[in-house]
C-alpha cells in the first residue's frame, strides 16, 4: 500500500527508513533528517557518492530502528530519474532485508532542482516499480515485495498531493501487469491464454472488451494477420478494449500493440541464439493493455482504444511461405519476402481496423519491431517514428518526464523504394539489408491513411535479461507510464 506519513520522525516508531543524501549539498527541511544525515557524515566511508550506502541502527533514542543513507551524488546531477533509482534501491533493499515495509524521506528543500510534485511522484513511481519480484515459477520466492511504502512528508505536502496517490499506484499496477505478462513463458500465454488475460484485466477495470477469435478474423479479411498464424496449432485473437468518458469525448486515441507470443521466424527461422526471448515479442500488446488497465483510474477526457493482434509464428506444414502474397485488411496485397519480418503484417491489419472502425483523431503503434532500431539505439531508448512535428514532440516530452526515453527517426519517402515488389502492391521486407527500422516505420505509414500516426519501435527496452534499480529481469512493461503520460496530455 502506497501512503504519506506526516508524524514527525521522533514520535512515532520507524522499523525502516530510507534518506536519500547529496553529497554536497543538504536536500532535505526536515531538522530531524538532517540530523540523522549529519550522524551519517560522521562515518568516513560515507559522505553521500553516487551508489554509496551506509545503515546505522537504532537512532533518535530507539524510535528509528534501521535507517539506510543512499547517496545521489552531486546535487548538481540530481533528477527524477535518480529519485527513481533512489526509492527502487531502498526498496530492494528493504526486500532483501525481509522487512514489512519502509519509509522514504521526501527531499523538499529549496536546492532540489525541481519541482517538489516531481520529486514526490518520481520516489513514489521508483518505490512502486521496484516493489515488484517476478518469481511466480520458483517454489521458494528469494524475496517478496513490501507491504508498505511510505512517503514521509510535511502535512501541507501530503495535502497537495493526494491526487497523486491514486494516479502513480494506477499506472504502476498497469506497468507490473505488463512485466507480468511478458516475462510470463510462451507455453502459458498462447494467443488465447493471453487474450483470456487482456480480457479479464480490462473487464476488472471496467472497459468495454471484446474478442475475435480465428474465425471473425477470417470473415472480416484479416489476411496478413491471418499470414503469420497459419503455421501454428494455436489460433490468433484481436483483443479491442474501450474506454469511454462519462462526458463527450473531444478525442478518440486509439493504441495498437503487436502481440507476437512468441517468434520462431517461420520459415525464415531464426538462429539458436537468443530465441528464448522471443517469448518478448508480445511486449507492445502487453504495453497498451497494461496502459488500458491504468487508464480506467486516470479517466481522460478523450476516448480511448486498445488493440492488440496476438499470434504465434511458427514453422510447419501449414506456414506462410517466403514468397506468398497476401491481400491485407486494408486491400492491398503484400509480398512476403520474409515471414520474420511478421509483427509488420500484423500490425498493417489493425491499424487499417484502426482507421476503419474507430476514425482516430490520434493514432499509435507499439511494437518489438526491428533488430534494427536495438543497433541504432541500444536497450535503453525507443525509436519515434512519426511525420508530424507536434505530435512527435507530445510523446518525446512524455518520454522525458517518465525516462521511459524515445528518439525520433527520420522518414525519409526515397526510402519507399526500397519497398517495392514487382508482384504486389507492396513488399514486407525491404530489398536493402539497411535502415531496416526505418522501412518497418514506412511500410506501417502505407496502411494508416490520413490518419495522425505515430509509431514506436520498443524492441530495445521492453525486455532486460539484467534489472536495473527500479525493475527485474525480464519485462520492464517499457510504454505504460509513456503512454499514460502522453494521453493526459493529448
Amino acid at each position: 500500500m502506497l501512503n504519506f506519513t506526516t508524524i514527525p520522525l521522533g514520535r512515532a516508531q520507524v522499523d525502516d527508513l530510507a534518506i536519500p543524501v547529496c553529497e554536497n549539498a543538504d536536500i532535505h527541511d526536515d531538522p530531524e533528517v538532517q540530523g540523522l544525515i549529519a550522524k551519517a557524515g560522521t562515518l568516513a566511508a560515507f559522505s553521500g557518492e553516487k551508489d554509496r550506502q551506509v545503515v546505522l541502527h537504532d537512532l533518535l533514542d530507539g524510535k528509528v530502528r534501521r535507517c539506510v543513507f543512499i547517496g545521489l551524488g552531486p546535487q548538481g546531477k540530481l533528477t527524477p530519474e535518480a529519485l527513481r533509482a533512489f526509492a527502487g534501491k531502498a526498496v530492494k533493499e528493504a526486500m532483501g532485508s525481509k522487512r514489512r515495509g519502509v519509509l522514504l524521506a521526501v527531499p523538499l528543500a529549496k536546492p532540489l532542482a525541481m519541482e517538489a510534485q516531481m520529486a514526490v511522484r518520481a520516489i513514489m513511481e521508483g518505490a512502486c516499480l521496484g516493489n515488484h519480484v517476478f518469481e511466480k515459477y520458483k517454489g521458494k520466492p528469494d524475496t517478496r515485495p513490501l507491504n508498505t511504502l511510505s512517503l514521509l512528508v510535511p502535512p501541507t505536502t501530503a495535502k497537495r498531493y493526494k491526487a497523486l496517490l491514486t494516479r502513480t499506484a494506477a499506472i504502476c499496477r498497469g506497468t507490473i501487469m505488463a512485466r507480468e505478462w511478458v516475462s510470463t513463458p510462451a507455453n502459458d500465454k498462447l494467443p488465447a491464454q493471453l487474450a483470456l488475460a487482456f480480457e479479464k484485466a480490462t473487464r476488472h477495470a471496467r472497459l468495454r472488451t471484446r474478442v475475435l477469435d480465428e474465425a471473425q478474423l477470417n470473415r472480416q479479411k484479416f489476411n496478413a494477420l491471418l499470414a503469420v498464424s497459419a503455421g501454428s496449432a494455436h489460433p490468433p485473437r484481436l483483443v479491442e478494449m474501450t474506454y469511454t468518458p462519462g462526458k463527450k469525448a473531444e478525442k478518440t486515441i486509439v493504441l495498437v500493440g503487436k502481440g507476437v507470443t512468441f517468434d520462431t521466424g517461420g520459415i525464415n527461422i531464426k538462429p539458436s541464439a537468443g530465441l528464448e526471448t522471443m517469448k518478448a515479442d508480445m511486449s507492445g500488446a502487453a504495453a497498451v493493455a497494461g496502459a488500458m488497465v491504468a487508464v480506467a483510474a486516470l479517466k481522460p477526457k478523450n476516448r480511448i482504444v486498445g488493440i492488440t493482434p496476438l499470434v504465434e509464428n511458427m514453422p510447419s506444414g501449414t506456414a506462410t511461405r517466403p514468397g506468398d502474397i497476401v491481400t491485407s485488411y486494408a486491400g492491398k496485397t503484400v509480398e512476403i519476402g520474409n515471414t520474420d519480418a511478421e509483427g509488420r503484417l500484423i500490425l498493417i491489419d489493425a491499424l487499417a481496423y484502426a482507421v476503419k472502425k474507430h476514425k482516430p483523431d490520434v493514432l499509435i503503434d507499439l511494437a518489438t519491431l526491428t533488430g534494427a532500431c536495438v543497433v541504432a539505439l541500444g536497450e535503453k531508448i525507443a525509436g519515434l517514428f512519426c511525420p508530424d512535428d507536434a505530435l512527435a514532440e507530445a510523446i518525446l516530452r512524455a518520454g522525458q518526464s517518465t525516462f521511459e526515453r524515445c528518439w525520433r527517426m527520420p522518414m525519409p519517402e526515397d526510402y519507399k523504394e526500397l519497398l517495392k515488389s514487382d508482384l504486389a502492391d507492396i513488399g514486407n521486407m525491404p530489398s536493402s539489408r539497411y535502415g531496416g527500422a526505418i522501412t518497418a516505420a514506412l511500410f506501417l505509414s502505407e496502411f494508416t491513411g490520413k490518419t495522425l500516426w505515430a509509431h514506436i519501435d520498443i524492441a530495445g527496452p521492453a525486455h532486460h535479461k539484467k534489472g536495473s534499480d527500479y525493475c527485474g529481469p525480464g519485462g520492464t512493461g517499457f510504454g505504460v507510464r509513456l503512454l499514460c503520460e502522453l494521453l493526459e496530455n493529448l
